[in-house]
């Protein structure tokens, strides 16, 4: 890989420059307003794939935004690796709270990245991470030392629920065929402690209204007499926790997966600081379900969270309304063996029962996802872990995540094939918050760790063959 190495040496400050100009676009899939711009991502992403010399480029329509596809095949005996990202990202509010514009992509210095991080929204979720593959794949095919075949599937929902790519790999089943599918769309857990993530946790998403009287009342006259939904609902979402943060909705962890204890002793095994943690988030103390350590709690126990709340009046100044709604939106992460569809059933029939009759409730579920867990005694694992090795200088752990990527479990249902999450951010890049950075350091040591594992991949497969 010497020459793809030199390559990137060569080249990054251009690659830094195209990532810039990838992260001036708007790209926001939540809202409507910005369909034009997630447009233009995609047909600038479409663009620089056909630039570096990738086949069969396409911006592919979809009954949402588009999905932007592109192939280099070098041998029909070749293994191929399917590169999976998003183009588009969350909304930029609140604005105020950002020490730069959103969408002006600057480099600032950090206490974590003294080198420098690029500051923009999509920065590092995902159009960083995503890009770091189709720089990657320029280097090893302008080099002549591409070793795989290389499929694209770019997306522009992931943001909102990835809600058509299920169709989309049904219908191009035989298009997306692949030996592995590989995400950079993940953290590890420092930049001095490389981990690759073997785990993710699954999603069920919800918004509840509880409707009081049939029209918004005057607090002083109604106040006392009549329920007030905020107040009910405020009292129903705390309920939802006991004193020892166990969530309280019946059967809800019936199917939860039981850890060995050593892989708890595994997890636990990277240096997690606990006072340093509570320091970088300026708060005092944590919160989470008791007997479990914080990784634990951040990995592989489910959770319950109330996302936004809102009702009455909140403008500026004062209106003694007693509001007619209150509204919730609350999210719940689950683990392997937990499904969406039993959990956002399990949640709606509980948070209707415990309405006291003063109230009326409704609950709408949005998207939702399946947890998924990685082996990591096979080729596509072992590739990952010696590619990191040798781009970092030392052995990466194995770690879970508390986030959630739902097609990774709808790959391997539709695709047949096992996801690597070789991600490369940080916890601590503030994505779908104010600020979003990613490292100088983390983009530069990601454009030359792909190109190893795509190196140890088909090394790993070759000798599988000959053995």
């Amino acid at each position: 890989m010497d020459k793809t190495l030199s390559y990137i040496e060569e080249h990054g400050e251009r690659f830094l420059q195209e990532l810039f100009d990838l992260l001036r676009i708007p790209s926001v899939s939540a809202d409507p307003a910005y369909a034009a711009d997630v447009q233009r991502a995609a047909e600038w992403i479409a663009e620089n794939m056909r630039q570096i010399g990738l086949d069969a480029v396409e911006v592919l329509p979809t009954p949402g935004h588009p999905i932007v596809y592109g192939e280099k095949i070098i041998s029909p005996n070749a293994p191929t690796v399917l590169v999976y990202g998003h183009y588009d990202v969350q909304p930029a509010d609140p604005l105020d709270l950002w020490d730069s514009p959103p969408f002006e992509p600057v480099i600032k210095k950090t206490d974590i990245h003294p080198d420098g991080a690029i500051f923009a929204r999509g920065a590092c979720d995902d159009k960083g991470q995503m890009f770091l593959h189709i720089k990657a794949f320029e280097a090893m095919w302008q080099t002549g030392e591409l070793p795989c075949n290389v499929k694209f599937m770019i997306e522009g929902e992931e943001e909102v629920g990835s809600e058509h790519l299920g169709l989309f790999c049904k219908e191009n089943n035989e298009k997306l065929s692949c030996d592995v599918i590989l995400i950079s769309d993940t953290s590890i857990f420092s930049n001095e402690v490389p981990t690759i993530t073997t785990g993710l946790r699954g999603l069920s998403y919800v918004e509840v209204e509880v409707t009081g009287p049939n029209r918004d009342l005057h607090s002083g006259v109604y106040g006392g007499a009549v329920a007030n939904p905020i107040n009910v609902l405020a009292r129903m979402i705390a309920s939802l926790h006991d004193e020892k943060h166990h969530i309280t909705i019946p059967g809800f962890y019936d199917k939860v997966e039981i850890i060995s204890e050593e892989e708890r002793q595994l997890l636990n095994s990277v240096p997690f600081d606990k006072e340093a943690y509570k320091k970088d988030l300026g708060v005092a103390a944590l919160e989470g379900e008791e007997g479990y350590t914080v990784i634990e709690q951040t990995a592989i126990r489910p959770t319950l969270d109330v996302n936004g709340i809102w009702g009455g009046y909140i403008g500026e100044g004062s209106k003694t309304v007693l509001p007619s709604k209150a509204f919730a939106k609350i999210s719940m992460r689950l683990v392997p063996h937990q499904q969406s569809d039993e959990i956002t059933d399990l949640f709606a029939k509980h948070f209707e029962s415990i309405a006291p009759p003063s109230v009326k409730v409704k609950v709408t579920p949005h998207h939702g996802g399946e947890p998924a867990v990685t082996p990591i005694d096979t080729k596509e694992y072992r590739a990952a872990e010696r590619a990191m090795e040798k781009s970092f200088g030392k052995k990466p752990l194995p770690l879970r995540s508390g986030g959630s990527i739902p097609i990774v479990a709808l790959f391997e249902k539709v695709l047949g094939a096992k996801s690597i999450l070789l991600g490369f951010g940080l916890d601590s890049d503030a994505i779908h918050s104010p600020n979003e950075h990613f490292g100088l350091f983390n983009f530069r040591i990601g454009l030359k760790t792909i190109p190893w594992y795509h190196h140890f991949y088909a090394e790993l497969k070759q000798n599988s063959k000959t053995a």
